[in-house]
């Protein structure tokens, strides 16, 4: 009978059900060394978001999952908060956000001259190669739906920053389902990669594509955002280094004296020191950390507030009146309010709990609250 690897769990509450179950079965997997559950863990297609996986030979891509290299970037600006605080300001960055950031691809589409300079290097098969040729430039810093966006926010001094999340767009997809159907299915279930096979090279190599692509792509965001908040409030970024981190990818590294590969799907890096962006709703604060590098949670920490509720009861449970309620006080497409009633705050975890449940992974840098926030309806 297998050993169970051991569990590590920084939660504000017991995880449901379902939940709990998952991270039984995942423990109980071949080649599993350690698992660690951070606050924001919910369910999520073969491994829960919010879960730190550890393993000896196998690299396991639904660990992982399909937005390969997600993440943040935060930018502070050189304005205050009151630049912000009329309704044509509001209006007028909303406006120049939606004509500078589509959401899903450039019009009239983009060519491999779109990329930037070490974006060009061939992926692992053919098919992905086509994809990079036919799409990679046209999504290369275009928004994304769902929980993906920029935000305007104020810290405690009414500092102006920027904040940034999006990931590797359909790219991340298709390279995990690339790899996984390739993958020998492992006891309990999950596909993995033995990690000194060619097959497990060919997915490190394309997943660090993925992390500079989508690194690449915050970058361009970021841009665009500043040249949107240069021409409607002439304001520009300060002097302070943008902070950036990513929450799905997998590397080797030594823990309690073992090399592992480290698998964070919804999770970021927090060794000691280490900066790290962890947002809230729509509607909450987001915070920046430096890690704590406690060894049990492998240096990790959660990567945001996590769901409360899967999109499907969100939108049954929250109406659009609901939504701008939950919302008041922050700037926003109401327009888009029909079409984002799932990314309600109320169906996100407490942020605050969040924080309080991981004080041993990270240590707070600065609390900001939301200005204005654009996202892609629908």
């Amino acid at each position: 009978m297998k050993v169970l690897a051991p569990l590590h769990r920084w939660v504000a509450e017991p995880p449901p059900r379902e939940v709990a179950e998952a991270l039984e079965r995942l423990r109980r997997g071949e080649d599993v060394a350690r698992v660690a559950v951070m606050p924001d863990v919910h369910l999520a297609e073969d491994v829960c978001v919010g879960t730190v996986l550890a393993t000896h030979h196998t690299i396991v891509p639904a660990a992982v999952g399909g937005d390969i290299g997600c993440g943040m970037a935060a930018l502070g600006l050189d304005g205050s908060a009151d630049r912000l605080a009329g309704a044509s300001d509001a209006a007028a960055v909303l406006a120049g956000l939606q004509r500078a950031i589509p959401a899903l691809r450039h019009p009239g589409g983009a060519d491999e001259h779109a990329l930037p300079e070490g974006l060009a290097g061939a992926l692992s098969s053919p098919g992905l190669e086509s994809l990079r040729w036919r799409s990679a430039g046209a999504q290369l810093g275009t928004l994304g739906r769902g929980n993906h966006f920029v935000e305007v926010q104020a810290d405690e001094d009414e500092r102006l920053w920027i904040m940034v999340h999006s990931g590797s767009r359909g790219m991340g997809p298709a390279i995990r389902d690339h790899h996984e159907a390739i993958a020998p299915r492992l006891r309990g279930g999950l596909r993995g990669l033995p990690a000194d096979t060619p097959e497990a090279e060919a997915y490190l190599a394309d997943m660090r594509w993925a992390l500079a692509y989508a690194e690449a792509s915050r970058t361009r965001l970021m841009e665009r955002t500043c040249e949107v908040l240069a021409e409607c409030l002439g304001v520009q970024p300060g002097a302070a280094p943008l902070i950036s981190c990513h929450h799905n990818f997998v590397r080797r590294e030594q823990h309690a004296g073992q090399w592992l590969w480290v698998h964070r799907k919804g999770a970021i890096s927090a060794a000691e020191g280490e900066p790290g962006v962890i947002p809230g709703s729509m509607g909450a604060p987001s915070y920046h950390v430096l890690g704590r590098g406690c060894a049990a949670s492998m240096c990790s920490s959660s990567h945001g507030a996590g769901r409360c509720m899967a999109r499907g009861e969100a939108r049954r449970r929250i109406a659009a009146q609901e939504l701008l309620s939950q919302l008041r006080g922050v700037w926003f497409d109401h327009r888009a309010a029909e079409a984002l009633r799932d990314e309600a705050p109320a169906a996100y975890k407490d942020i605050g709990a969040v924080m309080r449940a991981q004080r041993e992974l990270t240590r707070v840098v600065r609390r900001l609250r939301p200005v204005l926030s654009f996202k892609a309806a629908g």
